[in-house]
């Protein structure tokens, strides 16, 4: 059932209570949204805040405009992008969605033995001087993971850019957006990731003497410890803990 929005002229509550209930098949895919007037008067907000929803939810690929204005829901597993990821993260009841958060651990694994490698096939003396820098801030942190884990993000945001590959930084700022969603539950499972000083220096310095295939190694190796730590927690939750979508 649709439930009122609370304030007026907030679309995007509208857009995120519509893309809620097509992500979890509560509106399925084929079906017609309802018209304007009955989202209006549904939702309590007036048609520009509905026409902005929409727009919204076309833009991102999960309904399709029709011939005189009617909304059909599109299966969003075979048109959205990878911008819908970090509202998968997170059911609208609050419960983290196992299967989401694998998918994205794997991606990242998949992903970022490439991304070193291209680093060190093309990034500049002034890139491993960017890269060195974050790897002593990291040893000035100590065991105090909050930190690690902002740096961290940095040491992989420097390697994109140093791989010089548009396709990347565009997925790799979709899975940042997504990981802010749960970057808190995650500070503790990536511990042994976050902690491994001596691997970040060492992909950083493969970076600099321009050693492709030490640097995608390394990388590998790192990513590969949080992703076997990931997928430990994420079989001990129950399944009362986990979304339905």
């Amino acid at each position: 059932m649709l439930r009122p929005v609370r304030k007026q002229s907030l679309s995007d509550a509208v857009f995120e209570q519509l893309r809620d209930q097509i992500v979890s098949g509560e509106l399925s895919p084929g079906s017609p949204l309802p018209a304007e007037r009955v989202l209006c008067e549904a939702l309590g907000v007036n048609r520009g805040s509905v026409r902005e929803a929409l727009r919204r939810l076309q833009q991102s690929r999960l309904v399709s405009v029709r011939h005189g204005g009617t909304s059909q829901v599109l299966d969003y597993r075979a048109s959205a992008g990878l911008d819908l990821l970090a509202a998968l993260i997170v059911s609208p009841a609050g419960r983290i969605d196992t299967r989401a958060v694998r998918a994205i651990i794997e991606m990242r694994s998949a992903l970022a033995p490439d991304i070193a490698r291209r680093a060190a096939e093309r990034g500049t003396a002034d890139d491993a001087d960017a890269l060195d820098a974050v790897t002593v801030r990291m040893a000035a942190c100590g065991t105090h993971l909050p930190a690690l884990q902002e740096l961290a993000v940095d040491f992989w945001s420097l390697l994109v850019d140093a791989g010089d590959n548009l396709a990347y930084r565009l997925a790799y700022n979709s899975l940042r957006a997504t990981y802010d969603q749960c970057r808190e539950l995650l500070t503790q499972v990536l511990a042994e990731e976050l902690d491994d000083a001596a691997r970040y220096r060492a992909i950083a310095a493969a970076v600099r003497a321009r050693e492709a295939e030490s640097a995608a190694r390394l990388a590998r190796e790192l990513v590969e410890r949080g992703e076997r730590a990931v997928k430990q927690a994420l079989a001990h939750l129950t399944p009362a803990e986990e979304a339905t979508r």
